[in-house]
C-alpha cells in the first residue's frame, strides 16, 4: 500500500501567492469598476495685509469756458402776439451772438414756455393775457466776448441774465487732472517711505492704486435783476473768471515684506 506524502508549502511562496492574488483582484476591479477618483486637498497661505497711504494733489487753474443763461419774459394779451415778440427778440439775440464770433453750436434754447396770466384780483381768475419765458444757454471761451454778449443781449431785450458759471474745457480738465494725479502719487510715495521707516516696516511692490476725484464745482457769479437791465446809464458788464481747484486723492497699497 502506498502512503501519500504530505506536501508542505514554503512561507515565501505563500506570501508571493497572496500578493499576486491581490494584484489580480485589483486589476479585475479597475477593469470593470473604472478608476477610483482620488481627492487632493491643497492648502495655500496668502498674505492679506497691506500698507496703505493716501496722497492728495491740488492744482489751481483759471477756467477757460463760461456758460451763461440769457432769457426774456414777454407778457401780451394773446398767445400769438407774445410768441411773435419773444421769437423776434430771441432771433435778434441769437444773430448778435453769432456776429460776436460765438459758434452756433454753443448757443441753444434751454427753455421755452407759455403760461396764461390770470387776474386773481377780479375774484373769478380770468385770463388777462399770456406770458412767455424763453432762455438761451450760451457757452463762451473768450471772456471778453462774455461781457459783450451780456451787454448786447440786454440791449436787445433780454431781461433775465443768470446762471453764469466758469468751468474747464475737457482738454484742460484732463491736463490739470494729470498734474494733480502726479502730485498725489509723489506725495503718497514719500509718505509711505517716511512712515515705513519710522515704523520699521519693509515695503514691497505696489499692489493696488485707488483714485478719488473731486470735480470742481462751477461757481455762479451773479444774476442781473430785470430792473437793472437795459437802462441807458448801465455800466458795461465786467465779469472775471477767478480761479478753480482740481483735487485728486490717490491711495497706494504696498505689499509688506
Amino acid at each position: 500500500m502506498f502512503k501519500l506524502k504530505e506536501i508542505t508549502t514554503h512561507p515565501v511562496a505563500t506570501i508571493a501567492a497572496s500578493v499576486l492574488s491581490t494584484f489580480i483582484i485589483a486589476a479585475l476591479f479597475f477593469k470593470f469598476a473604472g478608476p477610483v477618483p482620488i481627492s487632493v486637498t491643497q492648502t495655500s497661505i496668502e498674505k492679506q495685509s497691506s500698507f496703505d497711504v493716501t496722497g492728495t494733489g491740488t492744482i489751481t487753474a483759471v477756467p477757460d469756458t463760461a456758460v451763461v443763461d440769457l432769457g426774456i419774459t414777454v407778457n401780451r394779451s394773446t398767445v400769438a402776439s407774445a410768441q411773435n415778440e419773444a421769437n423776434q427778440t430771441i432771433n435778434q439775440i441769437n444773430d448778435s451772438l453769432i456776429d460776436l464770433g460765438i459758434s452756433k453750436e454753443n448757443i441753444k434754447t434751454s427753455n421755452y414756455s407759455v403760461y396764461p396770466d390770470y387776474d386773481h384780483r377780479s375774484g373769478n381768475n380770468r385770463i388777462r393775457g399770456y406770458r412767455i419765458n424763453a432762455t438761451l444757454n450760451v457757452k463762451i471761451a473768450d471772456f471778453d466776448k462774455l461781457n459783450q454778449a451780456i451787454d448786447t443781449a440786454t440791449s436787445l431785450g433780454a431781461n433775465q441774465v443768470g446762471g453764469i458759471t466758469f468751468t474747464l474745457s475737457k482738454d484742460k480738465q484732463k491736463e490739470i487732472e494729470s498734474e494733480a494725479r502726479k502730485e498725489a502719487i509723489d506725495q503718497a510715495k514719500q509718505k509711505a517711505k517716511d512712515l515705513a521707516k519710522a515704523a520699521g516696516i519693509k515695503l514691497g511692490k505696489i499692489i493696488n492704486v485707488q483714485e478719488d476725484k473731486q470735480d470742481p464745482s462751477p461757481f455762479p457769479l451773479r444774476t442781473l435783476e430785470t430792473t437793472a437791465i437795459g437802462t441807458p446809464d448801465q455800466e458795461p458788464t465786467q465779469i472775471e473768471p477767478g480761479s478753480t481747484e482740481v483735487k485728486l486723492s490717490i491711495t497706494l497699497s504696498y505689499e509688506t515684506l
